[in-house]
């Protein structure tokens, strides 16, 4: 699969992420933000777009309806920060903290997340097309009810994730680990797993597994 990248440039002028305050419509464009504290804030319905962000902190911090476009995040913590409703395109989300978030009903598209902690986030209902998550830990993530279109888990930590009333048709799971995860029985068909996890959902299907 092949993912789009953000269109970013590392010769951007920096300046406080604050400055999106100043801005009679939340918008910040075209420059780098680093070691920026904007936590517990509302912000609604913000703009991000051609940014690079650095360790910056979001956590708490209510963003429902923020719109990000080409944004490349490193080292940033959104934890239990309100992302719902979003639409976030071509963005990277790299060694971030995602603990807890809300990315309900959101559309994402062309976005990696690498080496981050995404567990406990919601993506209830949401949106999902060429989303690749690698590294990343995500135990009791909620994927309820997903609309996903080439969405792969590499080398994740699944324990517990919730895919309920989600079709896991198309999903390859097949390189992350799980001890535990919610699905919906009629719609495990079509999903990529590793002999072990076949197992584990042939018992979820009632059947008797031998010669273990």
């Amino acid at each position: 699969m092949k993912i789009e990248k953000p269109r970013v440039n590392e010769d951007y002028e920096y300046r406080p992420f604050q400055d999106i305050l100043l801005e009679e419509d939340p918008e910040l464009s075209n420059c780098n933000v680093r070691d920026a504290e904007f936590e517990s804030d509302m912000l609604d319905r913000a703009r991000l777009s051609n940014m690079i962000i650095r360790n910056s902190r979001f956590t708490e911090t209510d963003f429902q309806g923020i719109d990000l476009l080409d944004v490349r995040f490193e080292n940033c913590d959104f934890s239990n920060a309100n992302l719902s409703k979003a639409s976030i395109h071509r963005v990277e989300f790299v060694n971030c903290k995602l603990l807890g978030a809300d990315l309900t009903e959101s559309s994402i598209g062309n976005v990696s997340f690498e080496e981050c902690n995404i567990s406990m986030a919601m993506f209830g209902e949401s949106k999902l097309e060429k989303v690749q998550f690698t590294e990343c830990k995500m135990n009791s993530a909620d994927f309820f009810s997903l609309k996903h279109k080439q969405l792969v888990f590499d080398r994740c930590q699944l324990t517990a994730v919730n895919f309920q009333d989600t079709k896991m048709k198309g999903l390859d799971i097949s390189t992350s680990s799980f001890e535990e995860l919610t699905v919906t029985i009629d719609f495990l068909s079509g999903c990529k797993v590793s002999g072990e996890q076949a197992i584990y959902f042939a018992k979820l299907l009632g059947l008797q597994v031998t010669d273990l």
